[in-house]
Protein backbone atom coordinates (compact mmCIF):
# COMPACT_ATOMS: atom_id res chain seq x y z
CA UNK A 1 0.00 0.00 0.00
CA UNK A 2 2.90 1.99 0.27
CA UNK A 3 4.23 1.90 -2.58
CA UNK A 4 0.90 2.42 -4.16
CA UNK A 5 0.54 6.00 -2.32
CA UNK A 6 4.02 6.73 -3.26
CA UNK A 7 3.56 6.22 -7.01
CA UNK A 8 0.44 8.58 -6.86
CA UNK A 9 2.57 11.56 -5.77
CA UNK A 10 5.37 10.78 -7.57
CA UNK A 11 2.90 11.02 -10.48
CA UNK A 12 2.47 14.28 -9.51
CA UNK A 13 5.89 15.11 -10.13
CA UNK A 14 6.86 15.54 -5.60
CA UNK A 15 9.31 15.31 -3.90
CA UNK A 16 9.51 11.90 -1.54
CA UNK A 17 11.38 10.73 1.30
CA UNK A 18 10.17 6.90 1.44
CA UNK A 19 11.96 4.18 4.05
CA UNK A 20 11.33 0.56 4.47
CA UNK A 21 12.92 -2.14 6.32
CA UNK A 22 13.25 -4.31 3.19
CA UNK A 23 16.41 -2.42 1.55
CA UNK A 24 16.54 -4.50 -2.13
CA UNK A 25 13.00 -3.71 -2.25
CA UNK A 26 13.05 -0.03 -0.95
CA UNK A 27 15.83 0.47 -3.73
CA UNK A 28 13.86 -1.15 -6.58
CA UNK A 29 10.85 1.18 -5.55
CA UNK A 30 13.25 3.67 -5.73
CA UNK A 31 14.10 3.24 -9.08
CA UNK A 32 10.61 2.57 -10.22
CA UNK A 33 9.43 5.70 -9.63
CA UNK A 34 12.25 7.58 -10.93
CA UNK A 35 11.95 5.59 -14.12
CA UNK A 36 8.48 5.71 -14.36
CA UNK A 37 8.02 9.14 -13.12
CA UNK A 38 10.98 11.32 -13.76
CA UNK A 39 9.35 14.66 -13.20
CA UNK A 40 9.61 13.91 -9.54
CA UNK A 41 12.45 13.35 -7.20
CA UNK A 42 13.09 10.52 -4.80
CA UNK A 43 15.23 10.03 -1.14
CA UNK A 44 15.08 6.42 0.02
CA UNK A 45 17.08 5.19 3.05
CA UNK A 46 16.28 1.92 4.74
CA UNK A 47 15.02 2.09 8.67
CA UNK A 48 13.11 -0.29 10.89
CA UNK A 49 10.13 1.61 12.07
CA UNK A 50 9.64 -0.79 14.95
CA UNK A 51 12.56 0.99 16.74
CA UNK A 52 11.60 4.28 18.27
CA UNK A 53 15.69 5.34 17.85
CA UNK A 54 14.88 4.18 13.77
CA UNK A 55 11.99 6.12 13.40
CA UNK A 56 13.41 9.52 14.85
CA UNK A 57 16.35 9.01 12.68
CA UNK A 58 14.36 9.20 9.95
CA UNK A 59 12.14 11.77 10.58
CA UNK A 60 15.20 13.65 11.23
CA UNK A 61 16.32 12.61 7.79
CA UNK A 62 13.73 14.19 6.48
CA UNK A 63 13.77 17.49 8.51
CA UNK A 64 17.43 17.51 7.63
CA UNK A 65 16.39 18.72 3.84
CA UNK A 66 13.07 20.21 4.73
CA UNK A 67 9.46 19.94 6.21
CA UNK A 68 7.29 17.90 4.60
CA UNK A 69 4.21 18.84 3.29
CA UNK A 70 2.36 15.35 3.93
CA UNK A 71 2.95 12.66 6.22
CA UNK A 72 1.49 9.06 5.23
CA UNK A 73 2.02 6.81 8.55
CA UNK A 74 1.84 3.25 7.10
CA UNK A 75 4.48 1.30 8.75
CA UNK A 76 2.19 -1.74 9.78
CA UNK A 77 2.10 -5.54 10.32
CA UNK A 78 -1.31 -8.13 10.56
CA UNK A 79 0.10 -11.21 13.14
CA UNK A 80 -3.38 -13.29 14.00
CA UNK A 81 -4.42 -14.64 17.17
CA UNK A 82 -6.73 -13.90 19.70
CA UNK A 83 -6.09 -12.51 23.10
CA UNK A 84 -6.16 -15.86 25.09
CA UNK A 85 -3.62 -17.57 23.34
CA UNK A 86 -1.50 -15.18 21.18
CA UNK A 87 1.80 -15.72 22.09
CA UNK A 88 3.41 -13.32 25.06
CA UNK A 89 4.89 -10.22 23.09
CA UNK A 90 2.50 -10.18 20.24
CA UNK A 91 0.65 -7.06 21.68
CA UNK A 92 4.08 -5.07 22.31
CA UNK A 93 5.05 -6.17 18.88
CA UNK A 94 2.14 -4.91 17.33
CA UNK A 95 1.81 -1.55 19.30
CA UNK A 96 5.34 -0.69 18.25
CA UNK A 97 4.72 -1.37 14.58
CA UNK A 98 1.33 -0.42 13.89
CA UNK A 99 0.94 2.85 16.83
CA UNK A 100 4.10 4.03 18.18
CA UNK A 101 6.16 4.42 14.92
CA UNK A 102 3.32 6.73 13.76
CA UNK A 103 3.21 8.29 17.29
CA UNK A 104 6.92 8.78 17.55
CA UNK A 105 7.58 9.81 13.83
CA UNK A 106 4.54 12.74 13.59
CA UNK A 107 6.28 13.99 16.86
CA UNK A 108 9.34 14.31 15.46
CA UNK A 109 8.19 16.31 12.38
CA UNK A 110 5.02 17.66 14.29
CA UNK A 111 6.98 20.87 15.77
CA UNK A 112 8.31 21.93 12.32
CA UNK A 113 4.95 21.17 10.66
CA UNK A 114 3.21 23.20 13.54
CA UNK A 115 5.73 26.32 13.19
CA UNK A 116 4.79 26.45 9.28
CA UNK A 117 1.25 26.30 9.99
CA UNK A 118 0.60 23.84 7.20
CA UNK A 119 0.66 19.96 6.51
CA UNK A 120 -1.91 17.49 5.87
CA UNK A 121 -1.34 14.08 7.67
CA UNK A 122 -2.73 10.75 6.81
CA UNK A 123 -2.66 7.96 9.28
CA UNK A 124 -3.32 4.20 7.82
CA UNK A 125 -5.90 2.62 9.51
CA UNK A 126 -8.14 -0.69 9.55
CA UNK A 127 -11.67 -1.83 9.21
CA UNK A 128 -10.07 -3.44 12.20
CA UNK A 129 -9.74 -0.05 13.70
CA UNK A 130 -14.18 -0.04 14.21
CA UNK A 131 -14.64 -3.51 14.45
CA UNK A 132 -13.60 -6.57 16.07
CA UNK A 133 -13.55 -10.08 14.29
CA UNK A 134 -12.57 -13.38 15.67
CA UNK A 135 -8.82 -14.01 15.12
CA UNK A 136 -7.91 -9.92 15.55
CA UNK A 137 -6.68 -9.96 18.94
CA UNK A 138 -3.65 -7.65 19.45
CA UNK A 139 -3.49 -6.26 15.71
CA UNK A 140 -7.02 -4.94 16.35
CA UNK A 141 -6.40 -3.82 19.55
CA UNK A 142 -3.25 -1.79 18.27
CA UNK A 143 -5.22 -0.43 14.98
CA UNK A 144 -7.67 0.73 17.83
CA UNK A 145 -5.42 2.78 19.16
CA UNK A 146 -4.06 4.05 15.87
CA UNK A 147 -7.39 5.43 14.94
CA UNK A 148 -7.54 7.17 18.65
CA UNK A 149 -4.70 8.54 18.31
CA UNK A 150 -5.38 10.11 14.57
CA UNK A 151 -8.50 11.26 16.42
CA UNK A 152 -7.05 12.79 19.25
CA UNK A 153 -4.83 14.78 16.44
CA UNK A 154 -6.82 16.28 14.31
CA UNK A 155 -8.46 18.03 17.15
CA UNK A 156 -5.16 19.15 18.21
CA UNK A 157 -3.93 20.45 15.02
CA UNK A 158 -7.02 22.53 13.91
CA UNK A 159 -5.72 25.46 15.16
CA UNK A 160 -2.17 25.38 13.23
CA UNK A 161 -3.75 24.80 10.22
CA UNK A 162 -2.27 21.13 9.78
CA UNK A 163 -5.19 18.56 8.50
CA UNK A 164 -5.59 14.93 9.53
CA UNK A 165 -6.59 12.17 8.21
CA UNK A 166 -8.05 8.55 9.30
CA UNK A 167 -7.76 5.79 6.78
CA UNK A 168 -9.95 2.79 7.32
CA UNK A 169 -9.28 0.43 4.69
CA UNK A 170 -10.98 -3.13 4.74
CA UNK A 171 -9.28 -5.78 3.15
CA UNK A 172 -6.88 -4.41 0.14
CA UNK A 173 -4.23 -6.84 -1.50
CA UNK A 174 -0.87 -6.09 0.01
CA UNK A 175 1.87 -8.20 1.24
CA UNK A 176 -0.33 -9.53 4.00
CA UNK A 177 -2.66 -10.78 2.08
CA UNK A 178 -0.37 -12.47 -0.91
CA UNK A 179 -0.16 -16.53 -0.20
CA UNK A 180 -3.70 -16.15 1.66
CA UNK A 181 -5.20 -18.16 -1.10
CA UNK A 182 -7.45 -15.62 -1.38
CA UNK A 183 -9.25 -14.19 -4.87
CA UNK A 184 -7.06 -10.82 -5.56
CA UNK A 185 -10.64 -9.87 -7.18
CA UNK A 186 -12.92 -10.27 -4.09
CA UNK A 187 -10.54 -7.52 -2.19
CA UNK A 188 -9.69 -4.10 -3.25
CA UNK A 189 -6.41 -3.23 -4.97
CA UNK A 190 -3.54 -0.79 -2.52
CA UNK A 191 -3.94 1.54 -6.02
CA UNK A 192 -7.82 1.74 -5.34
CA UNK A 193 -6.60 3.43 -1.35
CA UNK A 194 -3.92 5.09 -2.82
CA UNK A 195 -6.15 7.16 -5.13
CA UNK A 196 -8.50 8.05 -2.36
CA UNK A 197 -5.27 9.32 0.10
CA UNK A 198 -4.20 11.47 -3.30
CA UNK A 199 -7.75 13.15 -3.90
CA UNK A 200 -8.26 13.87 -0.12
CA UNK A 201 -4.88 15.97 -0.09
CA UNK A 202 -5.65 18.27 -3.27
CA UNK A 203 -8.61 20.07 -1.27
CA UNK A 204 -8.52 23.75 -0.32
CA UNK A 205 -7.18 25.07 2.79
CA UNK A 206 -10.40 24.88 3.84
CA UNK A 207 -11.88 21.43 3.92
CA UNK A 208 -10.43 18.61 5.46
CA UNK A 209 -11.52 14.65 5.25
CA UNK A 210 -11.46 13.48 8.77
CA UNK A 211 -12.02 10.24 8.06
CA UNK A 212 -11.58 7.88 4.35
CA UNK A 213 -13.41 4.13 5.15
CA UNK A 214 -13.06 1.81 2.26
CA UNK A 215 -14.27 -1.87 1.92
CA UNK A 216 -14.74 -4.39 -1.05
CA UNK A 217 -17.91 -4.46 -3.00
CA UNK A 218 -19.18 -7.30 -1.48
CA UNK A 219 -18.03 -6.41 2.13
CA UNK A 220 -15.66 -7.86 4.53
CA UNK A 221 -14.40 -11.16 4.69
Amino acid sequence: MGKAIAEKFAEAGNHLFICSRNEIELYKTTELLLTKYPQCTVKAKPFDLSKKEEVLNFGEWCLAVTVPDILVNNAGQFLPGSVYNEETGLLEQMMEINLYSAYHLTRTLLTSMMEKKAGHIFNICSIASLQAYPNGGSYSISKYALYGFSKNLREEMKPFGIKVTSVIPGAAYTDSWSGSGIDPKRIMEANDVASMVYAASLLSLQACVEEIIMRPQLGDL
